[in-house]
């Protein structure tokens, strides 16, 4: 009968198989480091990358949208949003209000998870007080896990998990094996009525910022267990049944390492895109700016009020730069409404590939 596991657990988690995948994937990590550090504006990709993010999270939960949704409903011309696409923004939101706090403080808090859950259900429910929450088969319907019910044994797991996420003086295990831990522990403690995937795959990434494998929370692994979620939820399961740590362990590092390597490969390519603009614009418009730049890539679609605000300038001035820019084929101009809209295409091509 599965009970959720004590924290902290010791070191024989770390079998000769996972200290040698280890090794791998501390290299990519660390590469995907110093990739982001030597961006022009490496805040770019927390947008870019953080939509992409919530987008592949979302999809987890069968929560659908397409890319040009997305991009469409942050111009908000339409004056309105998909159900779907507010879902994804809300995780952006989530998102970034996590990468605020533990930057402000340094920890990861349960006030802080309860925040981020606050942010991506936009409700103030805070942890489950009421039994019933199971888990069921989404194809027979059978219920495959029942997790913690009680309220005092729901906030006494998760102390003991904050404790376990923010004190390594409590154990030594390599922090990306302790990322895999705390995954599993959050996501069977189940503390929350709702978005307790999510915010699971949002504690991951800020728990590698944390423990310095990473600047920025670009990281985002929602793609690969979109494409291995059989086998996600399968791992999960044989861990709570069968004490079986090491092939979840290993599934853990294998999407750390396959997504630095797709991610490494992104942000190259978003690089090189950048340089090309950069020169492309500083030789032939006498209007090109840095802030000019870093908006036509912070913006997949962008719009006359992003130019404004962020360079400064009047509507007038600003609808005269990416008129021009749409004009010569930098950017693609498009109407949605009575508005117009311009798209980087080559940066969505990256971005949808």
């Amino acid at each position: 009968m599965f009970k959720v596991r004590d924290l902290p657990l010791n070191r024989d988690v770390e079998t000769n198989t996972v200290l040698r995948k280890l090794a791998s994937t501390h290299r990519y990590l660390a590469e995907l480091k110093g990739q982001v550090a030597s961006m022009p504006d490496a805040y770019i990709l927390i947008n870019t990358l953080g939509i992409q993010e919530a987008k592949d999270s979302s999809t987890i939960e069968n929560i659908i949208t397409t890319h040009d949704d997305l991009y469409k409903s942050e111009l908000n011309l339409s004056g309105f949003r998909s159900p779907q696409a507010k879902e994804v923004w809300n995780y952006i939101a989530a998102l970034k209000r996590g990468f605020q706090l533990i930057s402000e403080r340094g920890i990861l808090t349960n006030n802080d998870i309860i925040a981020i859950q606050s942010v991506l259900e936009n409700n103030n429910a805070g942890f489950r007080t009421v039994p019933g929450t199971v888990l069921k088969n989404a194809v027979t319907g059978e219920t495959v896990y029942t997790p913690p019910q009680d309220i005092e044994e729901i906030q006494g797991l998760m102390a003991n998990l904050e404790t376990y996420i923010n004190d390594n003086t409590i154990s030594d295990i390599d922090p990306l094996v302790k990322m895999a831990i705390i995954h599993y522990q959050f996501e069977s403690i189940h503390p929350f009525y709702d978005g307790n995937g999510r915010t699971g795959r949002i504690i991951n990434v800020l728990y590698l910022m944390l423990n310095d494998l990473l600047g920025l929370p670009v990281l985002y692994m929602s793609r690969y267990i979109v494409g291995h979620k059989e086998k996600y939820y399968k791992l999960l399961q044989e861990v709570r049944e069968e004490d079986e740590w090491e092939n979840w362990i290993l599934y853990v590092l294998n999407a750390v390492e396959d997504t630095a390597k797709a991610s490494l490969l992104l942000i190259t390519q978003i690089r090189d895109l950048i340089m090309e603009y950069k020169h492309l614009l500083r030789d032939n418009y006498k209007f090109y700016s840095q802030d000019l730049l870093n908006n036509l890539f912070a913006h997949p679609y962008t719009k006359i009020e992003f130019i404004e605000r962020d360079m400064g300038v009047s509507r007038i001035t600003a609808a005269n730069y990416l008129n021009r820019l749409a004009k010569d084929g930098v950017l693609k101009k498009e109407k949605l409404g009575t508005s117009n809209y311009y798209i980087n295409e080559r940066l969505f091509a990256i971005l949808t590939q």
